[in-house]
């Protein structure tokens, strides 16, 4: 059993994905290539933002995100300590510093009703992480980043195709992120990945960013990088683009039979009124969970732990300071959560066998 089936999926999309792929071979423009302008268009209408800008990876669009800031060493980026070490990891290397906020326990996004207490005078950004597939409380960071004067990014890494009261996700603040890795709920087939804003300003020194800070030919007016999605790579996104939206539909419809069947037994997804999760990861707690992992792995169901460690608790963040126990939530649910297989093809038969499997794992 597969914990994310790619294998089935390609070959949904087989005779298409070829095509667009021998399209590439044959015109020969590998770099900003026809196909990354179309699949940036289409991302556009999708999310309803006014301006994508294709990149190397999503941890390169987050850095490219904060630089397109000119922030200054020192200055405070409010996030998650719960989330992939890119989103902190990007902190560090500009020279900046993470405050992170502790976790709503259901929904594992950041709290807003906690942020505000921790924005200082040199607080610049606030980053939430959309985890897992939904969206974090963009309305309520919204407010309060406005009240201070303050910019929002959604890293949507794990969000792209969920709903917040009816806006697509990477269409919820001033700038958004999200990553193609292949595990994501649309990956293409290596690195990849997309930035999103509505602001031209910010949209056009970001593709400067992307492109070694270029103005125009051999003119560099910023300090840029080289991060380009190539065009193999947005053939694939865009022949996936063509199922995309029915491969959601299947993921709210395994994540709705995962919960109904396994919410008296664990403690399940909580999917806010007014959201939707594309189910990154569906992610339950336990206890016991290297017991539970050892039970699911010795009828030969793949679990993945999704972060077993916070990002305050990274040896890389000791000069932070920041003392065990100062963000209980987010060490508790560190301890406790496990997903299990959550992919479009994941078959009834399978899924029963997981959530059988699993309801005797949990007691």
């Amino acid at each position: 059993m597969d914990f994310i089936d790619l294998k089935q999926q390609q070959k949904e999309i087989k005779l298409n994905l070829n095509k667009r792929i021998a399209e590439v071979l044959d015109h020969g423009r590998y770099i900003k290539g026809p196909e990354v302008e179309a699949l940036e268009e289409k991302l556009c209408q999708y999310t309803g933002a006014e301006y994508a800008i294709g990149c190397g990876n999503g941890t390169d669009a987050l850095q490219m995100a904060l630089m397109a800031l000119n922030l200054k060493a020192g200055d405070e980026i409010i996030t998650t300590p719960f989330t992939f070490i890119a989103t902190g990891e990007v902190i560090l290397l500009l020279g900046l510093k993470p405050v992170f906020v502790d976790i709503d326990p259901d929904t594992y996004n950041i709290d807003a009703t906690k942020i505000e207490e921790k924005i200082t005078e040199k607080t610049r950004v606030i980053l939430p992480v959309s985890l897992y597939g939904q969206c974090s409380d963009m309305a309520a960071i919204n407010i309060i980043a406005k009240k201070h004067d303050l910019i929002v990014i959604e890293d949507a890494a794990q969000s792209f195709g969920a709903e917040y009261h009816g806006k697509k996700s990477c269409n919820l603040s001033s700038i958004a992120t999200t990553s193609f890795f292949p595990s994501k709920p649309l990956g293409c087939y290596g690195d990849g990945g997309m930035i999103f804003t509505s602001n031209q300003e910010l949209a056009d020194r970001l593709r400067m960013i992307a492109n070694h800070g270029q103005a125009k030919r051999y003119c560099h007016t910023i300090v840029g990088v080289n991060s380009r999605l190539d065009s193999l790579q947005a053939a694939i996104l865009l022949a996936k683009m063509e199922i995309f939206e029915d491969e959601v539909k299947q993921r709210a419809k395994i994540g709705e039979r995962y919960t109904d069947q396994l919410k008296e037994y664990v403690k399940t997804p909580v999917i806010k009124e007014g959201y939707t999760s594309v189910y990154a990861q569906y992610t339950i707690e336990v206890n016991n969970r290297d017991d539970f992992c050892e039970k699911l792995k010795a009828v030969n169901i793949p679990t993945a732990v999704h972060y077993p460690i916070p990002l305050h608790m990274q040896p890389v963040f000791k000069s932070l300071d920041i003392k065990v126990g100062e963000l209980p939530i987010s060490e508790k649910v560190a301890k406790s959560v496990v997903s299990l297989p959550m992919h479009p093809y994941l078959n009834k038969k399978d899924q029963q066998f997981i959530i059988e499997t699993t309801k005797e794992a949990a007691l």
